[in-house]
């Protein structure tokens, strides 16, 4: 008999277990098992062949339409060329020196068709497909049984086709044993869940939709549970340490910040900071996550909490995930403080404090004294990268850290920021966001952090519009788009040009797609071409931190009219004179990421205007995500709509370490209440045994299904 944890040689063959474990990383039966299906297919139902992905492995099951023969144009050979179709949208697919696949490749016959995908000729192409075509000559009882079969299309990689994951995943549950289930008893009879087993068989044979969903319920019970228990763990080991409690004290250097701010705080600054300050003045640390939009006034809330804590004698950290954005940062602070930021200077105020900044690369005389100011108390406030949670860096009495833009910080490092608390204590913790995060997202990604959100925008930000340029169906755009930022120019305002990469990385052995454009490629050529005449400056994180400032305080202060920079311009950076942007290769971002990016034209009186330049065909998955930025500035409607166009699972990477992730099956867009129960059984059970020493299933569950580093926290508690 068969059980999850054994390995796949004994039972498959060695030739098949290597090919599953260097494609697709599956080692034991336990990942074979959860390799689901990616969708299910009956006969008769064709594959939506639209928002297919240039670069994946796909299985589509389609019908063939035409099938012709050509002679190859430059070398001796012949190439079959078929196209499939799905009823609306149609499928290239082309053999090359294989005529004899001309006899069973007949118009009108269905089948599974299976391989890359390619871009040819600005077309959707599947190069020398494998494929399995259905039997059109069954004895008309097996053809009544096989009417009726719900075929499962799995996850595939080249070599390894869906029918042959099927086959293994047949052979694997022919022998499967029971076993014990994972999950408590009292919590299967309460959810009516499905037994682990029944599940699993169920969910790669299904006898019936109604079945099937049964089973994916099950399933999906298993992962909010596993990522839940994680984050039930960190909640209950944040509050086991008392945080220094942190009162607001009437006629400190907060109230002396508050009587002089040139502006009125939104209302939701206020709430958000009133919920704040009762956080630091309690004893369990504060554990908040603060989302808001691109210039929804966080720093304001963040600067008002560090304030509280100076009052209480203690200090507060900022952490930036960039040296730029660092630096932005510290001058903010000081430019907002004024002469309340200038402790020990000529003219610094009663109660001022000092801002200290702390990078990786600064000099030698610097950071020693950043070290020192640190260390003695002199800086109330330390703003710097993650060089601030090195064991070298000591605080005085560290009693709050806030995390700007906490997606780039993976969980390790918070956890490092609240062992740096003085006397054993753990330091209040601010994280921060500008990236809008919809609940079940902030439940699952987030779920050991209390959650607030800013929604109003300050007055005077002006609006973005936003078009995508599409260079291979119209590649006078691109001119257009550089025209365009000649006029901005001309206008006296200055543009950003976004590229993915720096370019003096090694070449890659990836021969099969172009290369990102980078920054030290484009802009000789936009200096010499279609921007010349302008003033370029060049910005990308690999530079010496005194060439980044220096470059960013030549843009800030209208000496450059083009920045040519990678994303480390993302977060943070605010010059208000800048109101175009272009974004190249902007397929290759994220929807948040490039919500962000274009947060950094329109921050002034002047309307700012985005460009996103792509070679995605019409019709992908990809067109589609660059065609809702478009769409809509808000950011929260964005977040829904990057969640809806993602592959459910994909953005569970970031609740962890980065590391290979078992969620397949939770939609997060869907099954809010299966995260939310999950989550209040995961805080009862870990209350009552923390270490979870009485449920030794629901630790195996963890290891099966979460990242090895997040299971190693758990398992060592």
């Amino acid at each position: 008999m068969t059980v999850l944890r054994d390995k796949l040689p004994s039972l498959l063959g060695a030739k098949t277990a290597k090919a599953l474990a260097s494609s697709l990383d599956i080692h034991t039966v336990a990942d074979l098992l959860r390799h689901y299906p990616r969708r299910y297919a009956e006969r008769g139902e064709l594959t939506d062949i639209a928002g297919l992905e240039v670069g994946e492995h796909v299985t589509v099951m389609a019908r063939i339409e035409r099938v012709s023969k050509r002679r190859m144009k430059n070398k001796p050979g012949t190439i079959i060329e078929m196209t499939v179709t799905d009823g609306r949208r149609s499928l290239s697919c082309a053999f090359f020196n294989q005529q004899w696949r001309e006899r069973e490749l007949l118009p009108g016959k269905s089948g599974l068709f299976a391989g890359k995908v390619n871009a040819f000729r600005n077309n959707l192409q599947l190069a020398n497909p494998e494929y399995e075509l259905l039997d059109e000559d069954m004895e008309a009882s097996a053809m009544d049984s096989f009417l009726g079969r719900i075929i499962p299309v799995y996850p595939a990689a080249a070599g390894l086709p869906s029918w042959s994951i099927a086959k293994c995943v047949e052979q694997v549950l022919a022998t499967l044993e029971p076993g014990e289930d994972p999950l408590p008893p009292e919590l299967i009879r309460e959810h009516g869940l499905d037994r682990l087993h029944d599940a699993l068989v169920h969910i790669h044979r299904p006898d019936g939709w109604s079945g099937l969903d049964s089973a994916r319920r099950r399933l999906k019970w298993d992962e909010a549970m596993a990522v839940q228990l994680i984050f039930a763990q960190r909640r209950h080991q944040t509050v086991s340490r008392p945080a220094p409690a942190c009162p607001p004290k009437p006629d400190g250097i907060a109230a002396a910040f508050e009587s002089r701010l040139p502006f009125e705080l939104t209302a939701g600054q206020r709430e958000v900071g009133e919920k704040v300050a009762v956080d630091l003045s309690g004893t369990h640390p504060m554990n908040r996550l603060l989302q808001g939009e691109v210039g929804s006034g966080k720093t304001i809330v963040a600067l008002r909490a560090m304030l509280q804590v100076v009052d209480a004698g203690r200090q507060a950290a900022m952490l930036a995930p960039t040296e730029v954005l660092a630096a932005q940062h510290a001058r903010s602070l000081r430019d907002l403080l004024g002469d309340l930021a200038q402790a020990g200077e000529l003219g610094g105020a009663e109660q001022a404090t000092r801002v200290t900044l702390l990078t990786g690369s600064m000099g030698a005389k610097e950071r020693k004294q950043a070290l020192l100011d640190a260390a003695s108390g002199a800086a109330g406030i330390i703003v710097g990268t993650h060089a601030l949670i090195q064991e070298t860096v000591s605080f005085a009495d560290l009693g709050m850290a806030v995390v700007d833009e906490q997606h780039r910080f993976g969980v390790e490092q918070r956890d490092a920021l609240r062992s740096r608390g003085a006397g054993g204590s753990s330091p209040h913790v601010l994280v921060m966001t500008a990236t809008p995060i919809p609940r079940t997202v902030a439940m699952t990604v987030y779920g050991d952090l209390e959650v607030s959100a800013l929604r109003e925008l300050p007055a005077g930000r002006s609006p973005i519009s936003t078009t995508v340029v599409p260079v291979l169906e119209r590649p006078a755009w691109l001119d257009r788009a550089w025209q365009r930022v000649v006029e901005e120019a001309g206008k006296g305002h200055q543009a950003y040009v976004v590229c993915p990469r720096i370019g003096d990385e090694p070449p890659s052995d990836k021969t099969d797609k172009r290369p990102p454009i980078a920054v030290l490629d484009l802009a000789p050529e936009l200096e010499h071409g279609a921007l010349s005449g302008l003033r370029l400056g060049i910005l990308h994180g690999r530079m010496p931190a005194e060439d980044k400032d220096a470059v960013m305080r030549a843009f800030a202060a209208g000496e450059v009219d083009v920045l040519v920079a990678t994303t480390v311009i993302e977060v943070g950076v605010n010059v208000p004179n800048a109101t175009a942007m272009v974004i190249m290769d902007a397929d290759r971002f994220g929807v948040s990421q490039l919500h962000q990016l274009r947060g950094r034209v329109g921050r002034g009186e002047v309307p700012g205007v985005c460009l996103l330049v792509t070679e995605a065909i019409d019709g992908t998955s990809t067109r589609e995500r660059l065609a809702a930025v478009e769409s809509t500035v808000d950011g929260f409607e964005l977040s829904q709509l990057d969640l809806e166009l993602r592959r459910e699972g994909d953005i569970l990477g970031s609740a962890q370490s980065g590391k290979r992730s078992g969620l397949k099956l939770l939609s997060l867009l869907r099954d809010e209440d299966v995260i939310a129960e999950a989550r209040e059984q995961a805080r009862r059970i870990v209350e009552s045994d923390p270490g979870l020493g009485s449920h030794p299933g629901l630790l195996s569950l963890v290891a099966d299904l979460v990242d090895e580093e997040s299971a190693e926290y758990l398992e060592k508690t």
